[in-house]
């Protein structure tokens, strides 16, 4: 069976779906591996890299392609590209597939076996394979370092002859992976950190950090089985915004992290929170992607607001590419190798089994995921 990594298109994407390491794991499994020229370039990795790994590196991205048994990638695929694809072919990616009906369209219709790497269930046994978990631990402790370069102090208290620097107050609103990982960056930087979020039960994780944990209350709230915060009404939402104000207008780095899977992201900070914030402040928006938290947020974009300087980079783990890759890769071999029939040498999908039922989108010419099926 071979297995095709082809570079990333994406703009600005920088990470890899498959690294050296992880290269020769699949080898051993008896794949073949073929990856296109460049591939690791951005995070690291050198064409003859892969090839000492046991890869073979190809130039023609397009005849790649074709005839790739199974394809991998860290972005979803152009409508083009879908329709390159033979026929049976197994797709592993990051498939947005709630925002992108059309591409789950093509894919069922080209009867390509999609796995959308978002929809892997928060489990014991598929933690290994957890992009989000892994991703968005990246992108906490990103979102921390790059409010340090926008901001024109430093974090940690400092006694000099000059007098004594007060640490930074950093406010972070969303206690999931991403910002316990950016709470302990913070910490970790020498801040003064608290933190909300609408589930209770994170409030003691929240403090093992270091960080205080603000109380707002916003009514009945709890988490999904997988572990998510549940989307807030707009009553409760209003009801979070004022009880946030008051600590947004007193921080000089706020981080926003929350995300609904599937929906947009909910508006956190309003233009009118904004304005109540100190010039120099910085706001950092980890949910820019889906709409973002934050009102007038642009993607790919750092803007000014009255001297508040807003941070809507798109991909954060983009950011730290080496070890996104790595994380990325061994997710996406933890799911190969799972599923990997010894007899045959090839990857064989059960669609009774818990971890593929949930992340298989399409498969034999059909949308096979109940919740994809009617969001198309």
């Amino acid at each position: 069976m071979t297995v095709a990594v082809p570079k990333e298109t994406h703009a600005g994407e920088t990470r890899t779906a498959l690294v050296p390491e992880h290269v020769a794991k699949l080898v051993a499994l008896g794949a073949k591996i073929e990856v296109e020229s460049g591939l690791g370039l951005s995070c690291g990795h050198s064409d003859m890299d892969y090839t000492r790994a046991g890869a073979a590196v190809r130039t023609d991205r397009a005849a790649m392609l074709a005839a790739a048994d199974v394809i991998l990638q860290v972005r979803k695929p152009t409508l083009d590209e879908v329709s390159a694809l033979r026929e049976g072919a197994v797709l592993i990616a990051l498939l947005d597939p709630f925002q992108s009906p059309e591409l789950i369209r093509a894919l069922a219709s080209r009867s390509v076996s999609a796995i959308s790497m978002e929809m892997v269930p928060r489990s014991t046994r598929a933690q290994k394979m957890d992009v989000l978990s892994s991703q968005a631990s990246l992108a906490g402790y990103a979102a921390v370092i790059v409010a340090a370069g926008q901001s024109g102090k430093i974090f940690p208290m400092m006694m000099t002859p000059a007098g004594t620097i007060k640490p930074v107050k950093v406010f972070i609103i969303g206690a999931g992976v991403a910002g316990l990982q950016a709470i302990a960056t913070a910490k970790r930087l020498g801040a003064k950190v608290e933190a909300f979020d609408t589930r209770p039960v994170v409030e003691e994780q929240v403090k093992s950090l270091g960080a205080k944990f603000v109380k707002i209350d916003v009514g009945e709230t709890g988490q999904t089985e997988g572990g998510y915060a549940k989307a807030l009404t707009d009553d409760q939402l209003k009801l979070q915004r004022e009880g946030m104000s008051r600590i947004c207008a007193e921080s000089d780095i706020v981080i926003t992290t929350a995300q609904v899977f599937g929906r947009r992201a909910p508006v956190l900070l309003t233009s009118e929170m904004l304005d109540a914030m100190k010039p120099g402040s910085v706001v950092v928006d980890l949910a820019v992607e889906s709409g973002g938290n934050v009102e007038g947020v642009v993607a790919d974009q750092i803007i000014e607001r009255k001297g508040v300087k807003i941070v809507g980079i798109a991909s954060l783990p983009g950011r730290v590419p080496v070890h996104a890759s790595q994380m990325y890769s061994s997710n996406v071999t933890a799911l190969l190798t799972e599923f990997w029939d010894k007899e045959t040498q090839a990857l064989k999908l059960n669609l009774d089994d818990d971890i593929l039922k949930s992340c298989v989108v399409t498969h034999d010419g059909r949308i096979v995921n109940d919740k994809i099926a009617t969001a198309t």
